[in-house]
């Protein structure tokens, strides 16, 4: 029989493995379902004590390390996928599922059909990326997905849009620890760094809850730059002081010569 306490110390074991706190939950869960379900035990009022939910802060990247990601490649259809993954803010489902008609390169906008949520949405789409589709459309030239898979009625599998990125990101030179997720959070990120309004952000995040798009206030260091350090203010209150001793100094040896 699965004790409540035999539950709690799996749990408490699972934590100490370091694993994340979403999956002792499920864990949790699966078991709960086997014991009322499966094994049929009387179901208990008093529930077991779960982790809190981890709120952690989306990763970014610097501008120009983007830009050396991006470049990495020298496969245009691998450059293409990743400009447009940064560029427009695109989840890897929906890069994988672009159709070619859904660039528009006139209005400077991209159609998402049925993204996250089951929502239609438009958002922007860069001259340097129409660019490069241009570019990739007219040597691929592609039928029903703008980046088919191995066969030319199929999308590319996310698992492979992955792989690029982290072949890129390997190339790079770039010592970091990123999966491809970063490239959209870094571009919300620079929108915001950069003056858009939050609610724009969220429309072309495809977010239903504004919470969500906010998290990235908290990673932008916009602010946080011009708030000076305590430490960085005593030092240069110091160091003007004694240069101020000094020119004193200095004025009255030449007062005196």
């Amino acid at each position: 029989m699965l004790s409540r306490d035999r539950v709690q110390n799996y749990a408490v074991q699972l934590l100490e493995q370091d694993y994340s706190h979403a999956y002792v939950n499920q864990a949790i869960s699966a078991l709960r379902f086997v014991t009322s379900k499966v094994l049929k035990a009387p179901s208990r009022k008093a529930g077991y004590i779960r982790p809190k939910k981890e709120k952690k802060l989306p990763y970014v990247l610097l501008e120009e390390e983007v830009l050396q990601i991006l470049r990495a490649p020298d496969n245009l259809k691998h450059r293409t996928m990743l400009y447009l993954t940064y560029a427009s803010g695109l989840r890897v489902s929906e890069v994988v599922r672009l159709r070619p008609e859904d660039l528009d390169g006139v209005r400077g906008t991209i159609r998402i059909r049925q993204g996250k949520g089951k929502k239609d949405r438009h958002t922007l789409l860069s001259h340097a990326a129409w660019k490069l589709v241009q570019t990739y459309v007219r040597q691929e030239r592609p039928s029903v997905w703008l980046f088919a898979g191995q066969h030319p009625r199929t999308h590319l599998h996310e698992r492979s849009l992955q792989k690029v990125f982290s072949d890129a990101l390997c190339r790079s030179g770039i010592n970091k620890r990123a999966d491809i997720h970063v490239l959209r959070h870094s571009f919300a990120t620079h929108l915001l760094e950069n003056g858009t309004d939050l609610r724009f952000i969220q429309e072309l995040l495809g977010h239903a809850n504004s919470a969500t798009t906010e998290r990235y206030t908290h990673v932008s260091t916009k602010n946080i730059k011009r708030i000076q350090s305590p430490l960085d203010r005593i030092i240069d209150e110091l160091d003007r002081g004694v240069r101020e001793m000094v020119e004193g100094k200095l004025k009255r040896v030449h007062c005196v010569v």
